[in-house]
């Protein structure tokens, strides 16, 4: 077969796939912002409203987003993963919610949804191979994304706009890295290595500065650690196996703890994800009790919402969680294949 003739069905096939994702229909975008009394709300009606459930996303469509033609043109020669959440592990956002980030084991990625630009990505890892566990992520103000993958003994990043995530070149070995925490004042990346039931730090360089725990149940000791969450003077560290989030100070001291072992509001069975809104509010999420618990600066429960299921505020093995600037709180409703979204709307102090 002569080059011009293989040259003309190329051209042909290109137009053709072109032509088709050209016809797609643009989905409608998830309203984020409805206002408080429009939302289903926690606590009920006549309590004053605290949180109130704004939508959820499982698939690029769900938040108005979508690939480019170039991207479904590969897909369709090449194949590719699914776009549609398989394993939501963790997730992550920009301040002003025009990215949002999701970590998906079950799909070896880690979706991008470009709110901003209307735009759909996976990342994977350099040669675009799946990653095989990435359960954790951090988010930098400049745009770099951080991935723990568990399995990898990895923590990969990204540039903003990049589309691989490369090995950071961190000087120490890992064990079982899982929740990640990105100072942006110092530059320092705090990493949960539950393997070794420690929290490890590094500079900017990735020389590690910094080795906080050991394992046991005592007071600044750690028994399987996961997620973290740094907020301007206090780093929380959900404790699994110890049942219990640990409050560490600016000096990584250990300065008090909520939660606890048994099955109602307040206790802390297998806590997972780990976030503070403005007011210092501390949430957490339970995978065994498929809720979601708010307590105050003290430890003392403010609010529990949810059980196991699959409608508005209801859960199944949740894991990961973040919560914005301005309050807007994300949950990676894990078995229910989906990303929950909520606001905090009570008054802070």
């Amino acid at each position: 077969m002569r080059a011009s003739s293989v040259t003309g069905r190329f051209t042909t096939l290109i137009g053709s796939l072109l032509a088709v994702a050209g016809c797609s229909t643009a989905p409608a975008r998830v309203q984020l912002d409805i206002a408080p009394e429009q939302g289903i709300r926690w606590p009920a009606a006549p309590d004053p409203a605290r949180i109130t459930f704004l939508g959820e996303f499982r698939t690029p469509a769900d938040l108005g987003v979508t690939k480019t033609a170039w991207q479904r043109i590969s897909d369709l020669v090449a194949g590719s993963a699914p776009d549609a959440l398989v394993q939501p592990m963790a997730v992550v956002a920009t301040d002003d919610r025009g990215r949002v980030y999701v970590a998906d084991p079950g799909a070896g990625v880690v979706h991008v949804f470009d709110r901003t630009r209307g735009r759909y990505r996976r990342l994977q890892a350099e040669g675009h191979q799946p990653l095989p566990s990435p359960v954790g992520l951090a988010l930098a103000l400049d745009g770099r994304l951080f991935v723990a993958d568990s399995k990898l003994n990895q923590v990969l990043v990204a540039a903003h706009g990049a589309t691989v995530l490369r090995a950071l070149p961190l000087q120490a070995t890992l064990s079982q890295p899982t929740g990640l925490a990105f100072d942006d004042a110092t530059g320092r990346l705090f990493v949960t290595e539950t393997g070794a039931h420690r929290i490890s730090a590094f500079d900017a360089t990735g020389r590690l500065i910094e080795r906080i725990g050991t394992r046991g149940a005592g007071s600044g000791e750690f028994n399987f650690p996961t997620y973290l969450w740094l907020d301007t003077d206090r780093l929380l560290v959900t404790d699994s196996l110890n049942f219990r989030v640990q409050v560490l100070d600016a000096q990584h001291r250990p300065t008090g703890q909520l939660g606890s072992l048994g099955s109602a509001p307040g206790n802390l069975p297998r806590p997972k994800g780990v976030a503070m809104d403005s007011g210092g509010h501390v949430y957490v999420v339970d995978a065994l009790l498929h809720d979601l618990q708010v307590f105050d600066g003290s430890g003392a429960l403010l609010l529990s919402l949810g059980s196991q299921g699959s409608g508005p505020g209801e859960f199944w093995l949740p894991n990961g969680l973040w919560i914005g600037p301005d309050n807007t709180i994300y949950v990676a409703d894990t078995h229910n294949r989906r990303v929950q979204v909520f606001r905090y709307t009570g008054s802070t102090p």
